[in-house]
């Protein structure tokens, strides 16, 4: 490098108070690059910005590097591939996308769709695609790919031409319901797996949730390493993500994770066409400038990626540095305005700046100027940004692709405000769009939104075979091949639950015990992925850090403070605990890579993450969502459950509604049980429903932290208990009658208020509910079979009342729609009246909490009494 070439670079604003002697720290820079090589510049420079970064002087340095690509032209690798061949396939790839989504909007103009995301992307996918996504095969693990999910329809449009999906699917785009019926597959918006469960492998439509799953997954794959269960080194995670996208809190939150856990088998491409859905991500400024602060700051290696290969000659004319003085000087905003205009526009508006640009704009035509490419759109460049990505080692990295949302859409979309809603096409539009690509179908065919897709033995598809073969096998694409996991006998590990004999203890205790238990047996136990959010110690598992240790891909630097003690702190590298920190956002991450790992790495592990129930679906209910798409396999363990149970930690922390939220996932069983041995049937079923029978549900079990007398377990009471309820017992024998429906920790208000009764003459039949959604589902089933005239048996909740004609009292920790939902498919002619505790929460005692809400035995006493005397 020159001095002159650095000169273009310096661009720091400031006044130079002696430039004859900047001019000779320039000569000495460039002398010692020259004669000593690039490598002894930069640990000089590194001496140096130690020095400055001293009181004294307090420099630090700026973290934006000029507007150019990270790699220079002169450090490129060879394009492997053909070139002519890979730009036709992009071109294909994006006529059927375009197609697909404006042929659907055609016919139903409600279904919606997007064409400019994945036009914006074509590129960055198909580089990937080419030459660097692995499928999973006998020779790689396969890699990850997180695919951006505006951009679904390009991915079903590669799919299509490797044969996978039919011309008939692709006419069937957010048609789910309808392509059954007409011998077809409804292709799914955005990546669902439950939708598409042999396509998609994992949900990303849900904003900011692929990114931070992208970095856990990475995490979990060294963890399966560390702890010797599966190999994962060569696997990379790939994630292509929009820059709008990384307004999300959740794309931003795990950065630093994962550059201090190095994650270098990480790569993220941000696609940056600088818009979001309604405008410009940051129109008064540059979001690849923000995003290089922040990723660098976090700690990743960044790759800028944002001139294509016929800016290389206009670099290499400009001796002044005028193309990055005017970068420097253009926002957003304004790069939006030049994407969105034709080659006279740029050359009078960019390139009319001043006589340097305008020089170097002399003897390229308009059309030249209009089709000089952002970086994203040059297969070569973003070959070279890949390559140096693949290999870079000790850090996750960036790439910050600078395309055009849009591309190729010409007048009826490119760089405009409306791309991203734009999803029907003109004539006029169609054609200009063929004859930008060079498409080989005639007018006719154009305007007809027609799919194209050469002939099998043409050199296009021969190439497209080849090149997937080479790299595994076709993707993106998810198996469910896993091994059976056994799970050990119930009363080898929780006999002290299901015979508790009146021993006083909490559902979390017995739950850490059980835990405890399961971790010993040899099979299942290394199996067994124990996370918390920085509560260990709360929920009474700090024993688990001797036994089992925390994971630390460092292992332990330090002798903890705590090293003489039982229950002392124990970081290790091969350590089964994942302690998250304060992130829920994190541990449910952290959860999903380890429930969904059966399908992703052919491991299957079992996670139990546990946490305050208030800060579960309430607070990262999206991730849950996007786990139950993921078809995850575990349990959540919503602690300190309830409202009245977690007495003195007042409103934000009391949770009356989890329950409620929860019975909202189809895939999700939750279940509020009272004992120990409720609990303890609960896991071993749930253990054998994913890991045996390797059904595609997850479990939310709540549980409380006060202590009350465990009875014994009562025989035969296991099949009720799974299915959401179960006869406890009956107190008192006289003539009136009243049922008594309890929950959690109100099951034993529940039992002293049939005491009350039954010391009053009234005999009370009090039924343990472990699930009021589970009792609510099988209702709704046995319903929607009678509606179809089908054999439909009779409800469960039929049965767990008969004998009885009693009015019914039902009380829950939980809002009163809890309970609620079961009283469409009571018996016929029973009094129904349920107790809540709807509101906000409030600090004080259990019996305060309980009397404020009228959840305790007193009211539940009053209310059979009312419903008795009505």
């Amino acid at each position: 490098m020159t001095d002159q070439s650095i000169t273009r670079f310096l661009l720091t604003p400031g006044t130079d108070t002696d430039p004859a002697e900047t001019a000779e720290w320039r000569e000495a820079l460039s002398a010692l690059i020259t004669s000593e090589g690039p490598e002894r510049a930069r640990f000089i420079l590194d001496q140096l910005a130690a020095m400055a970064r001293t009181p004294q002087v307090g420099w630090s340095p700026e973290l934006v590097t000029p507007y150019v690509n990270t790699i220079p032209v002169e450090q490129q690798p060879p394009f492997p591939g053909d070139l002519a061949i890979e730009e036709r396939l992009a071109s294909l790839m994006r006529w059927n996308a375009l197609a697909m989504v404006a042929k659907a909007n055609g016919a139903y103009g409600e279904l919606g769709g997007h064409i400019a995301s994945y036009a914006s992307a074509a590129d960055l996918f198909e580089v990937g695609f080419n030459h660097f996504f692995h499928a999973k095969s006998e020779q790689h693990g396969g890699d990850l790919v997180f695919f951006q999910p505006h951009s679904a329809p390009g991915v079903y449009a590669r799919a299509f031409l490797e044969g996978r999906l039919s011309e008939a699917d692709l006419a069937h785009y957010r048609q789910e319901i309808t392509a059954p019926q007409r011998g077809a597959r409804g292709l799914s918006s955005y990546p669902h797996p439950w939708l598409m469960p042999d396509f998609w492998q994992f949900p990303t439509g849900s904003m900011g949730i692929g990114p931070i799953s992208s970095i856990y997954h990475a995490r979990f794959m060294r963890y399966l390493t560390h702890r010797q269960l599966l190999d994962c080194t060569g696997r990379k995670v790939w994630g292509v993500f929009g820059d709008g996208e990384m307004d999300e809190p959740e794309s931003m939150s795990a950065l630093t994770l994962a550059s201090r856990e190095k994650l270098d088998n990480l790569v993220w491409v941000v696609n940056c066409n600088l818009q979001r859905l309604d405008g410009p991500v940051r129109g008064n400024g540059r979001i690849v400038d923000e995003l290089e602060k922040l990723f660098r700051g976090a700690g990743w290696h960044v790759v800028k990626l944002l001139w294509g290969s016929d800016w290389d000659g206009l670099f290499a004319r400009d001796l002044t540095g005028a193309l990055v003085k005017a970068f420097a000087h253009t926002v957003d905003g304004q790069m939006q305005t030049f994407a969105a205009k034709d080659g006279r526009f740029n050359r009078d508006n960019f390139f009319g700046q001043n006589e340097e640009l305008a020089r170097l704009a002399q003897g390229m035509t308009d059309e030249q100027i209009d089709r000089l490419k952002r970086g994203g759109h040059d297969l070569v460049k973003i070959h070279a940004a890949y390559h140096v990505a693949a290999r870079h080692q000790g850090q996750p990295v960036v790439i910050l692709a600078h395309t055009k949302k849009g591309y190729g859409m010409g007048t009826a979309g490119q760089g405009r405000m409306t791309t991203h809603s734009q999803k029907k096409l003109d004539e006029a539009a169609l054609l200009e769009f063929r004859n930008r690509f060079n498409l080989p179908i005639s007018d006719a065919q154009a305007t007809n939104l027609d799919f194209f897709k050469p002939a099998d033995d043409s050199a296009e598809m021969r190439y497209l075979h080849e090149r997937r073969r080479a790299l595994g096998g076709s993707m993106p694409r998810r198996e469910t091949k896993a091994p059976q996991l056994p799970v050990p006998d119930l009363a080898s590990y929780a006999q002290f639950a299901l015979q508790a004999a009146g021993k006083e203890m909490s559902t979390t205790m017995a739950f850490v015990r059980l835990l405890g238990n399961l971790l010993k047996d040899k099979q299942l136990g290394p199996r067994i992925v124990p996370i918390v959010a920085d509560e260990a110690r709360t929920f009474g598992m700090a024993n688990l850090f001797k036994q089992v240790g925390i994971y630390s891909s460092a292992g332990q630097l330090y002798d903890p403070e705590d090293i003489g003690s039982v229950l002392s702190y124990r970081e290790a590298l091969d350590g089964q605990i994942l302690e998250e920190g304060i992130s829920e956002a994190g541990a449910i991450a952290s959860w999903t890579a380890a429930a969904t790992s059966y399908s992703v790495h052919g491991v299957p592990m079992l996670p139990f993450y546990i946490y305050y129930s208030m800060f579960g679906f309430q607070r990262v209910g999206d991730a849950i969502w996007a786990a139950a798409d993921q078809r995850a396999r575990g349990f959540l363990l919503g602690a300190t459950s309830g409202r009245t149970t977690l007495g003195g930690e007042g409103l934000q922390h009391q949770d009356g509604s989890s329950h409620l939220v929860a019975a909202t996932i189809p895939n999700c069983k939750a279940y509020d049980p009272a004992f120990a041995g409720e609990l303890a049937v609960l896991l071993d079923h749930g253990m054998r429903e994913m890991l045996v029978d390797q059904n595609d549900v997850f479990y939310y079990l709540t549980l409380m932290n006060e202590n009350y007398a465990q009875p014994d377990l009562p025989e035969g009471a296991a099949r009720g208990v799974v299915r959401g309820g179960y006869r406890f017992a009956v107190y008192g024998e006289g003539a009136p009658k009243v049922t008594l429906l309890g929950s959690g920790a109100i099951l034993t208000e529940a039992v002293q208020a049939a005491r009350a009764l039954a010391a009053d003459g009234i005999t009370a039949e009090v039924l343990s509910i472990t699930s009021w959604s589970e009792l609510a589902r099988d209702g709704l089933h046995a319903e929607q079979r009678a509606m179809r005239g089908e054999a439909h048996g009779t409800p469960y909740l039929h049965e767990l009342l008969a004998g009885t004609k009693s009015p019914i009292v039902a009380a829950s920790d939980y809002v009163r729609a809890v309970p609620e939902a079961i009283r469409a498919f009571l018996p016929e002619g029973r009094r129904y009246l349920t107790l809540g505790t709807d509101g906000f929460g409030r600090s004080d005692t259990r019996a305060a909490l309980r009397g404020f809400f009228g959840v305790d035995a007193a009211h539940v006493a009053q209310a059979a009494r009312h419903l008795l005397r009505g």
